[in-house]
């Protein structure tokens, strides 16, 4: 008699353990073989998230990017201008800042100056301010129109150093409006000068 009380109590506990398995399976989940690594297609489509959210991040020209790039602007600008003071008159710190027309046009009007034998003199106090007018997108292409107010001192001399134009010692205001551009796609940071509007 004892012995088929053992047996129930047995049988009894194998259901119980049974009962609470198969709950614990049903809430816990079983082991599929993906635990830990991701199915290709996912990582796939995980990935393309990743590379539209950096396209975004990178098309995106918000007050930030706007403050960014106008400090970036002031010091091209700089360059630009000063980069035609040189006695050699030859386009060297700016080259990479230029588009290949602006580049050309520049190049042209140095090699006009070369040949009468003139020089600029240009000493360049500052930028007294850099405004954003416009900014475009064509396709992948950004286009930031921006507009300078800058103070120069400048001065056109021949080769016995007489001046032909400008005064070496009056401060000049100078007013321009360039246009600058980049590809939105392209992981070189840097903006190009594409126009110049004055």
């Amino acid at each position: 008699m004892n012995y088929s009380f053992e047996y129930i109590d047995i049988i009894l506990l194998a259901m119980i353990a049974g009962f609470i398995f198969l709950r614990l399976r049903g809430i816990l989940g079983k082991r599929t073989g993906f635990e830990g690594k991701a199915p290709s297609q996912f990582e796939k489509t995980l990935n393309n998230i990743n590379l539209k959210k950096k396209v975004i991040i990178k098309e995106n020209f918000d007050d930030a990017a706007q403050k960014e790039f106008i400090n970036g602007a002031k010091i091209a600008y700089e360059t630009i201008i000063t980069d035609f003071s040189d006695n050699d008159n030859k386009i060297v710190a700016s080259k990479t800042l230029l588009s290949k027309k602006i580049h050309d046009q520049f190049e042209e009007a140095l090699k006009e100056r070369s040949k009468r034998g003139h020089y600029a003199e240009i000493t360049f106090i500052g930028v007294n301010s850099a405004k954003i007018k416009e900014h475009k997108r064509i396709n992948q292409i950004l286009n930031v129109t921006v507009e300078f107010v800058s103070e120069v001192i400048t001065c056109i001399k021949d080769k016995d150093k007489k001046i032909i134009s400008g005064d070496p010692e009056k401060i000049k205001k100078i007013y321009d409006t360039w246009v600058f551009s980049r590809d939105t796609r392209s992981n070189n940071p840097n903006w190009q000068l594409v126009d110049t509007l004055t």
